[in-house]
């Protein structure tokens, strides 16, 4: 995938010759930036096809008790947002597929929103996941992204009705995040006719691909997303991987996926 194109131009695509691409999710400086490396470099030698990036925040509502306590740790260890903009420079010029930032919109305000994203472009970043940032709040990051070519990423979930999901897709570019289920990160998710329906009203809704996220954590729920999604997300299971067995075990996870 190159920058010449957009991010859903790419995505699309790499989806001509693969059924679901794969994205994957760490927590910046969570264990250390040292471990992060060893995971990123893991992950692109077995095919991930995107990687969210997220920079520690105090309050991560979106996020289930695995990446909380990943966010509390960073945090405590000294993990600054600088940091995080450097490491991510870091890793963009080292591996040619995309890589987004995941955070909090007040990471954004203290730093200053044109600032960051500014810093996000030059850096190499491809778009952004800001979750607790509705559209209707964020015209100036919004007209930003818009400016830089950045993708702002909009989120779907169960609960949106067929007008929210049009006014998220307007301001949207990249892909969709759909949540797979209420609640937080983490938690299994039940794959069953109610989920399909949802899909099939996010298809319905946006031209963009779909990303499926929230409980994806084995081969089996990536194989249920074929057909259904574009990208198959896997957040909580890598980094309970790494707290578990260590670094080591995301290759041989990652290439078991698919």
């Amino acid at each position: 995938m190159t920058l010449t194109m957009s991010l859903s131009q790419d995505i699309k695509q790499v989806r001509k010759s693969k059924e679901i691409l794969l994205m994957t999710h760490l927590v910046l400086g969570y264990p250390s930036f040292g471990i992060n490396r060893q995971v990123i470099t893991q992950m692109v030698d077995q095919g991930v096809d995107i990687i969210e990036l997220q920079i520690p925040f105090s309050e991560p509502i979106a996020d289930g008790p695995v990446i909380l306590k990943a966010n509390h740790e960073a945090i405590n260890h000294g993990v600054r947002v600088g940091q995080c903009l450097e490491f991510a420079a870091e890793m963009a010029a080292q591996h040619q597929i995309p890589l987004l930032l995941m955070t909090y919109y007040n990471i954004l305000f203290r730093y200053g929103v044109e600032d960051f994203l500014e810093q996000t472009k030059e850096n190499s970043i491809r778009g952004l996941i800001i979750p607790d940032l509705p559209p209707e709040e964020g015209g100036q990051y919004l007209a930003a992204c818009r400016r830089l070519e950045l993708a702002p990423i909009q989120i779907f979930a169960p609960t949106s009705g067929k007008a929210r999901m049009a006014t998220l897709a307007a301001h949207g570019a990249g892909f969709i995040y759909c949540v797979a289920r209420r609640g937080v990160t983490g938690s299994p998710t039940s794959f069953d006719e109610n989920f399909n329906d949802y899909i099939k009203r996010c298809r319905q809704a946006t031209a963009l691909p779909l990303a499926v996220g929230f409980g994806i954590s084995n081969r089996q729920d990536v194989d249920l997303l074929r057909g259904k999604a574009d990208i198959a997300v896997i957040g909580s299971a890598t980094i309970r991987l790494v707290d578990q067995q260590g670094p080591e075990a995301v290759g041989p996870f990652i290439a078991g996926l698919r």
